[in-house]
């Protein structure tokens, strides 16, 4: 029954992959593989398992108690992605990344990839890779108009918002679970692999900057036009990116999960929008008149913007991964390629190819029952920057890579032929670095 259910996985992944040579939107087969495998799961009667928090081990559990811990799970990453989502499109509808826009100078291809790919990676440490792609790219969107172009800009961003929140605590998912699980430390983190990622960084990019692509100016390829600044277009930038940043210090503070430092600070934003663009909105009547005003909300107005798609597709992926994980399939595999391969270093190297295929957050979930090393040991920063980085390697391999692929309609070959290798060589530069980093260190 389990190479039934991997081979559903499988053909699921590849139909995904095959968006573009299949037109069939890629959350749909995403939808259908979580659906069919917990049905499979459901109807058959397979033995499910949770991970004990304490343990680090699988333990039995009900399916019905294990569906909705993982519903939980992801549930806190889409509504988390639905705060920043929809904080980036208010200050979008004040027009407010004109501001940053009006800084960018120059019309050099080359010296845009070297800004957009320091803000990406800088960005990423501290709103997390994820909200500083949706940033940029909303950004790059109105900085170059020429697509082709464009996907080439997007292709670098990911790499370096990946790398960039490999280091921070707050920068990747999988290292906030590390992080959380007390296996690594702020200043140790930082120690270990600010210089790795920096590296993971400069290759591509550099590497990137001699190509074809990145040659000559990008003025015949911006449309001139006429962008009205809203007067408090500024504002709602500063205000929304701090409120973003906010959301760790919330945690913090209140050892919440992100999404509710997230819900708190889109209302803040959110209340300070609807002032500023003096719109009414009547919450008991319901006449025709309170109802256009309601159309003209900044608030109504960006939920409409939302990519609702790549919600589904986050939510179908997710879970199916989360139905290998609940049968042990993705910690028999960790344990067995453990035992085949005595060497760490080698394992977790494999760990950060894996992470570009299968969701890098089971796998790091796996690392931590597979390894008993105490705290701060380098093993676990390794493994942070392995799962952090590696997911670059393919469009889908990070959640940076997937909201990017839905803003700009990149397709998964296209990523594959052009970006892949350049992320490839930037992973494999990081991790050497790292393992001579941590010969002077240790």
């Amino acid at each position: 029954m389990e190479t039934i259910i991997i081979s559903i996985f499988v053909l699921g992944y590849l139909a995904i992959t095959l968006e573009h040579t299949l037109k069939i939107d890629k959350l749909i087969p995403a939808l259908a593989m979580m659906a069919i495998l917990w049905a499979i799961i459901a109807l058959t009667h397979l033995p499910v398992f949770e991970v004990n928090s304490e343990l680090l081990k699988l333990v039995p559990s009900h399916i019905d108690e294990v569906l909705l811990h993982h519903l939980g799970k992801t549930a806190e990453i889409l509504v988390f992605l639905l705060g920043a989502m929809t904080i980036v499109e208010i200050i979008d509808y004040f027009n407010g990344f004109s501001t940053i826009k009006s800084f960018i100078k120059t019309k050099s291809k080359k010296k845009l990839l070297w800004i957009f790919s320091g803000l990406a990676f800088i960005l990423s440490a501290i709103i997390d890779n994820l909200t500083a792609t949706i940033v940029l790219i909303t950004i790059l969107q109105k900085v170059v108009r020429h697509k082709n172009t464009r996907l080439w800009f997007a292709g670098l961003i990911i790499v370096s918002a990946n790398a960039g929140g490999a280091w921070s605590p707050i920068g990747d998912v999988t290292t906030t679970m590390l992080w959380i699980g007390d296996k690594v430390t702020t200043i140790e983190l930082i120690k270990f692999l600010l210089i790795p990622s920096i590296v993971c960084t400069l290759i591509p990019v550099f590497i990137a900057s001699q190509l074809k692509a990145f040659q000559g100016n990008i003025s015949s390829e911006v449309k001139d036009e006429d962008e009205k600044n809203h007067k408090y277009g500024a504002t709602m930038l500063y205000m929304g990116l701090s409120g973003i940043v906010f959301v760790p210090i919330f945690k913090t503070i209140t050892h919440l999960p992100p999404y509710v430092g997230m819900m708190f600070s889109l209302a803040v934003v959110a209340t300070f929008a609807e002032i500023f663009s003096r719109t009414k909105i009547s919450i008991s009547n319901v006449d025709e008149e309170s109802n256009m005003e309601a159309h003209h909300s900044p608030v109504h107005k960006s939920l409409s913007k939302i990519e609702l798609p790549s919600i589904l597709f986050f939510l179908g992926i997710l879970l199916a991964v989360a139905a290998l994980e609940s049968l042990g399939i993705l910690f028999e595999f960790a344990g067995s390629l453990n035992e085949a391969i005595p060497n760490t270093d080698i394992v977790v190297i494999l760990f950060g190819i894996g992470s570009a295929i299968v969701d890098n957050v089971p796998l790091v979930a796996a690392s931590m029952g597979m390894f008993s090393q105490s705290m701060d040991d380098p093993l676990w920063h390794f493994i942070a920057f392995s799962a952090g980085t590696g997911g670059s390697m393919l469009i889908i391999g990070s959640a940076a890579g997937v909201v990017a692929m839905g803003m700009e309609k990149i397709d998964f070959f296209w990523y594959l032929k052009k970006i892949s290798w350049l992320a490839f060589l930037g992973f494999i530069a990081g991790s050497i670095t790292f393992m001579f980093l941590r010969g002077l260190l240790v």
